[in-house]
């Protein structure tokens, strides 16, 4: 985890102390239900939880440790037994590290989820806000990077609030895919352990027991669950894409808030760059890059390995805090957009009309031309124009073939804005509702 890209909230799910708590839990609750089953006395269960519950645990011994043992699980029960006592043998009963191990990743990881989901929620808050704010602010739709059509900024922010839409709901089927718990013991035959323990834990931990693991959960569910993160980050990366290119000189349709006292350039004091949308472009290339090893870690020898296990303590982290932090400077992004509607407009003129090329294509095929008299005879008249030979609705006023078919007043038609603009009412409802 780097701090510069790093929130609290996120970080605290991946401390030490946090990942040794989550341990002790489990732990506890699966020594209540062994105690429950008979297995252990009712008081040792008791006496872990009235020992151990508010513990501090001691980060620097445990890690003395597992210097000396080489292994995490067993230098954190040897400390949990320096706090509990003598009660701390009934500890662990039957189970093995991935036991551990496995069900507090999964519990790290739907807290990480939960966080992201409220995160989408407040790029989708942004992008409605404005959606709806410029609803019907013409602008020049691109292809290619090109002048196309004209549509609204509105439009825009709508595209951008239905793939969110879509990443939320991603993230929450990641979420429910990764939210198992595993307490089956070695090679996940529950041989010296109750199945019923597991369903405790689980509830207690608010998971659902794994239907079948082999001493490990499944590595597909996790590969799912980065998978999407890494969707999410190309939806973020698309997003800032589409504001640096509209803060460039040259177009200037909208840019990133600059603040009083901000500076964009060490050498030229007049720089007013789009350092936002660039960082999220590369942390967006960052969390895709946390997929593949996710994905890699699906492949473990018979029942189990650890060859996971190194990846998933530097992808769990880092790829839940970067997109964690990616989402809420995206949606600080959005909030503060300015907007430019006069340079739209501006940019929408600057090819003489020729942004109105098709209808006057159709125009003239519903006035009987054949479809590729009528290419030729728009086309002919709109490359003069792309060399500043002239104006489009002039020129097409002038040629003798579109006459044949189209009189000034039915050319003067074509060149009508808002004919663009009138669905945008019934795209809005289908993206955002009756709202």
């Amino acid at each position: 985890m780097i701090p510069r890209y790093t929130r609290p909230e996120m970080a605290s799910i991946w401390e030490p102390q946090t990942r040794f708590k989550i341990w002790f839990e489990i732990e506890a609750h699966a020594a209540d239900a062994l105690a429950e089953l008979g297995v252990i006395p009712k008081e040792a269960a008791k006496t872990i939880w009235a020992k151990a519950r508010n513990a501090t645990f001691d980060v620097a011994r445990i890690d003395e440790i597992e210097r000396e043992t080489k292994h995490d699980v067993i230098a954190f029960l040897t400390h949990l037994a320096e706090i509990v006592g003598p009660e701390a043998r009934f500890v662990h009963q039957g189970m093995t590290s991935s036991d551990v191990l496995d069900t507090c990743l999964n519990v790290q990881l739907t807290r990480a989820a939960d966080l992201l989901i409220a995160d989408v929620d407040k790029v989708l808050a942004a992008l409605k806000k404005r959606a709806f704010e410029h609803k019907m602010t013409p602008t020049i739709g691109r292809s290619h990077g090109i002048h196309a059509e004209p549509v609204t900024f509105g439009l825009k922010l709508a595209y951008a609030y239905a793939e969110f839409s879509r990443a939320r709901e991603r993230l929450v089927a990641a979420r429910k895919e990764v939210a198992t718990c595993a307490i089956s013991g070695a090679v996940g035959t529950f041989a010296q352990i109750d199945p019923r323990v597991e369903e405790h834990v689980a509830k207690a931990m608010g998971l659902v027991p794994e239907p079948i693991s082999t001493q490990v959960i499944p590595r597909d569910r996790h590969a799912m669950y980065f998978a999407t993160l890494g969707v999410i980050a190309s939806s973020v990366e698309r997003l800032s894409i589409e504001i640096r290119h509209l803060q460039r000189t040259e177009v200037l349709e909208a840019e990133e808030f600059f603040s009083e006292g901000q500076k964009g350039s060490s050498a030229m004091p007049h720089k007013r760059n789009p350092v936002l949308s660039e960082n999220l472009t590369g942390l967006s290339r960052m969390v895709r890059a946390y997929a593949m090893p996710a994905m890699e870690n699906v492949a473990l020898w018979h029942e189990r390995d650890i060859s996971h296990s190194s990846a998933e303590r530097m992808i769990g982290p880092d790829a839940t805090v970067t997109l964690d932090f990616a989402l809420m400077r995206l949606a600080g992004l959005i909030e503060k957009l300015l907007i430019y509607p006069a340079n739209m407009q501006k940019n929408l003129d600057r090819l003489g009309g020729l942004v109105h090329s098709q209808r006057l294509l159709i125009a003239l095929t519903q006035k009987g031309a054949s479809r590729e008299d009528a290419y030729k005879y728009v086309q002919r008249n709109a490359m003069p124009v792309w060399r500043g030979e002239g104006d489009f609705q002039t020129l097409l006023k002038k040629d003798p073939d579109v006459k044949k078919h189209l009189s000034d007043a039915e050319i003067e038609e074509q060149f009508d804005l808002g004919y663009h603009f009138k669905h945008v009412d019934t795209i809005f409802r289908r993206v955002f509702g009756e709202s």
